[in-house]
């Protein structure tokens, strides 16, 4: 969803799942403000949900605290200061308002996690063989989500995508009394060593565009805090249009949702080549917007708010 240029939606549509959103690769501002996200009456995620972390390839310890307390942080206020990641999910909401849904957004909570890294299926991964993790974990009351190392290709990564969410045939329903036999998943990839000009911005320089300064990762770490940006976006997207007939605007192989509407967006002024103003940490003169649990520091992108039509940001 957040990206340097304006790039064609790769659409991957096979038998075993349907593409609904991808993090794709958001060079410059796009002016998507004004532009109602239509909601074409699907359901949507509510209740407790499980985020259970497929971890595929090499990860250091500190690289899966990072993500880890990220998830943690979504559904805990009361630890954190603000601006804060709980605060910023509470903007999804307003989806469930306009909706006139009698319940909220759902409350995530970390759940398992696998890690994988005997590279089973190799280093270079199909669709299919993202499916094939994803099914791991839990597919009751769950979103598994995925994430390759930055030694692991995926097709389609950083051309013309970042991370996806998606749905696929599950033995059980992911909403209590649904019909809906289908479980959510998202796959993000570690862009440091492939493209961070296109998926790791602002903490690289980008490929394309205006050639600003990157600004520092706030846990020292661009892959993982890329990952961070991304993994953001496309649970926003999974909560507010998790099969596809939710929250979105154009086609729906290649929608507009959430985070998706505000590329590029991280704090107030944003403008092509700039994310904004930030707050910035003092000793590591990180740039942020956002705390988290157990001191954490994140930059998350902008939401597209229902109730004003506008992108909005925590700064």
């Amino acid at each position: 969803m957040a990206s340097y240029t304006l790039v064609m939606l790769l659409v991957l549509v096979s038998f075993f799942n349907v593409c609904f959103g991808s993090r794709m690769l958001g060079e410059l501002v796009q002016d998507k403000q004004n532009q109602l996200l239509k909601f074409h009456k699907g359901p949507l995620l509510h209740g407790k949900i499980s985020v259970n972390l497929i971890w595929y390839g090499k990860f250091k310890p500190s690289q899966r605290a990072i993500i880890s307390d990220f998830i943690t942080s979504l559904s805990s206020p009361s630890s954190q200061t603000t601006p804060s990641v709980s605060s910023w999910w509470k903007t999804t909401e307003k989806y469930y308002h306009l909706a006139n849904s009698k319940k909220s957004s759902p409350s995530l909570y970390l759940g398992k996690q696998i890690i994988q890294e005997s590279y089973n299926l190799g280093k270079s991964l199909t669709e299919k063989q993202i499916v094939q993790l994803a099914s791991k974990g839990e597919q009751k009351y769950a979103i598994n989500v995925v994430l390759t190392s930055s030694d692991v290709t995926v097709d389609g990564f950083c051309m013309n995508r970042c991370g996806t969410h998606r749905s696929a045939t599950s033995s059980t329903p992911l909403i209590k009394n649904s019909k809906v036999s289908k479980f959510a998943y998202i796959w993000v990839g570690n862009s440091e060593a492939q493209c961070p000009g296109y998926c790791a911005w602002p903490f690289h320089q980008p490929i394309y565009g205006p050639q600003g300064p990157p600004l520092g990762p706030p846990n020292n770490d661009v892959g993982v805090d890329g990952m961070v940006i991304n993994l953001a976006s496309l649970l926003a997207g999974t909560a507010t249009n998790p099969f596809g007939n939710g929250f979105y605007q154009g086609s729906a192989q290649a929608p507009l949702e959430a985070a998706s509407a505000c590329p590029g967006v991280f704090g107030r002024g944003a403008y092509p080549g700039y994310a904004g103003d930030l707050l910035v940490d003092k000793s590591s003169g990180a740039s942020y917007n956002a705390h988290g649990a157990n001191g954490r520091k994140y930059l998350l992108p902008a939401l597209f708010d229902p109730a004003t039509s506008k992108c909005t940001t925590l700064v």
